[in-house]
């Protein structure tokens, strides 16, 4: 798993890492057993890179937008071609949503990574647009431990506005830019199976993923679309439930047999003291990533995020990373 620091482009996170010439990532090369985490990934490294490799320096005082992508491209065929037909989950959320030109960035190069061969899936949250309705309502926000406290009442805005406003709206931006995007959740041909949180009597409708059924996934990825899923899902008897964001990632990650798990946030990643941006931690492994959270280093909508990566690498994906989604 890999904490890194703001990448200026998606894209860039493909042609700069990990394809370097460095050593891979030792949890890159394990089987996929499923369990959780199993010995010998707790004693496997994480890394995190503090100061990512540069994208190649192309002179641009001059040269056209299409020129300077195709010089883009020329730099990054061989990872290209390494990694055509390879499926890449990019969960969607947090500051990235918030600017216009964040958005766009976000979109065009999930675009451009669908048109040079690679099959990435989107899954999005939609926290910001969600806390913007509850208040038109007079509805707090409340969280513990990263996780939104969903009543009844939220319930009802949480599916109001991933499935029916955001999921529709980047769907309709996918489109936009020349790729061919559907838009699911997860009750759409049972892609998702919830069942209540461990805590639910102090989350509410807060779920996680019980059951996870790729075969629509797999017919939309093999005819070249774009999965948008959103993390509203249902139990056996039909009651919806909230998913964090990026546990869904981890899960369809898993599911799909991924090659990269990709989540972008607002921060660079797991910090040694959450207060100073300075202090990203470089290399850990799963041992001392779970005793950061039991020291309380690592706290809120970190937790989750830190546990689906370790999940999901458990279940088979080769790599995972944490990137700071607030500069792309």
């Amino acid at each position: 798993m890999t904490m890194a620091g703001t990448y200026k482009t998606l894209t860039n996170t493909f042609l700069h890492f990990p394809f370097t010439t460095k050593p891979q990532n030792p949890l890159t090369t394990y089987s996929s057993n499923p369990s959780f985490p199993s010995s010998r990934l707790r004693h496997r490294a994480i890394y995190a890179v503090a100061n990512p490799v540069q994208p190649p320096q192309i002179a641009t005082d001059s040269t056209t937008p299409g020129q300077y992508r195709v010089d883009v491209l020329s730099e990054s065929l061989p990872f290209i071609q390494k990694f055509r037909g390879k499926t890449i989950v990019v969960k969607y959320g947090g500051a990235a949503m918030k600017s216009p030109e964040l958005q766009a960035s976000v979109i065009n190069d999930l675009v451009l990574l669908s048109c040079v061969g690679l099959r990435p899936v989107m899954v999005h949250g939609g926290g910001p647009e969600i806390n913007t309705w509850l208040g038109r309502l007079n509805i707090p926000a409340v969280f513990r431990d990263g996780l939104r406290v969903t009543d009844a009442d939220t319930m009802e805005i949480v599916s109001m506005v991933l499935v029916g406003k955001v999921n529709k709206t980047l769907v309709s931006l996918i489109n936009k830019a020349g790729a061919t995007a559907v838009g699911l959740s997860g009750l759409d041909g049972r892609l998702l199976t919830a069942r209540p949180s461990p805590k639910a009597a102090d989350l509410g409708f807060v779920g996680e993923v019980a059951r996870v059924d790729p075969a629509v996934l797999r017919s939309l990825i093999d005819t070249n679309h774009i999965p948008v899923v959103t993390s509203v899902a249902a139990d056996e008897s039909g009651q919806p439930y909230n998913i964090n964001a990026d546990t869904v990632a981890g899960e369809l990650a898993a599911a799909l047999g991924a090659e990269k798990l990709i989540l972008l946030t607002d921060v660079a990643g797991i910090l040694e003291d959450r207060n100073d941006p300075n202090s990203l931690v470089k290399k850990i492994d799963i041992k001392g990533v779970k005793k950061m959270v039991e020291e309380g280093k690592v706290g809120g909508g970190m937790i989750p995020k830190v546990n689906c990566c370790v999940r999901s690498l458990a279940q088979g994906v080769t790599t995972a990373s944490i990137i700071d989604g607030s500069e792309l």
